[in-house]
């Protein structure tokens, strides 16, 4: 069963939750769920175990409130790309590899994306995890092709493409690109595959045919 804990007596300490919030989510980020221990998690956050179990209850819970925080952010970005002003469908995919590539390489965050790699394996008692972090990297695929439907709709892509299929290349691709920026990936290189990725943007031509 996922870690449960009991919470402990008295009332919280006064934190400043929300840094305490991010020190979490960048801890569960580096080391992932299981790798991340609770000596270590009340080092970072640099709170007792009292206000821990008060304020979050579990580490399994503290988990979830850590990914929610780092959705939040990551979605004020994606949708940052995918709704600019004036933007066709192009520019607005391009924008947001361009945006990957800064963010999966920024230096006061752990390299990559939290939810790429996230669950991928999992013991059987920490499926709910797993299946938690299924669901985050579904719901960005549907940012993706809501967004080519949209092109669709207004003209600049054509209405035989399938926008479910570009958007989970696309999805892929950004996750790929994750892993290289775990695997050391400057930003330079990471801003390389997403210009070849576009390459396989429908062509004009087909716009107008």
């Amino acid at each position: 069963m996922l870690e449960t804990q009991k919470r402990g007596r008295g009332r919280p300490s006064t934190f400043d939750r929300p840094s305490v919030l991010r020190e979490a989510m960048k801890l569960f980020w580096e080391n992932g769920y299981e790798g991340t221990t609770f000596e270590e998690l009340i080092s970072k956050m640099s709170i007792s175990p009292s206000t821990f179990y008060n304020s979050f209850g579990s580490k399994e819970r503290l988990y979830r409130e850590a990914t929610e925080n780092f959705m939040d952010s990551a979605q004020t970005w994606i949708q940052g790309a995918l709704s600019e002003d004036g933007a066709t469908t192009r520019q607005a995919f391009t924008h947001l590899l361009e945006s990957a590539a800064e963010q999966f390489t920024r230096e006061d965050l752990p390299r990559g994306c939290m939810v790429s790699l996230s669950g991928t394996h999992q013991a059987p008692d920490l499926m709910p995890i797993r299946d938690m972090m299924v669901e985050y990297r579904a719901a960005s695929e549907v940012y993706l092709t809501d967004r080519i439907r949209k092109g669709i709709r207004e003209g600049d892509m054509p209405d035989t493409i399938d926008a479910e299929g570009l958007a989970a290349f696309i999805h892929v691709i950004i996750r790929g690109m994750a892993v290289q920026a775990r695997d050391g990936a400057s930003r330079a290189k990471l801003e390389t595959i997403g210009r070849v990725a576009m390459e396989a943007w429908p062509e004009a031509s087909k716009l107008a045919a």
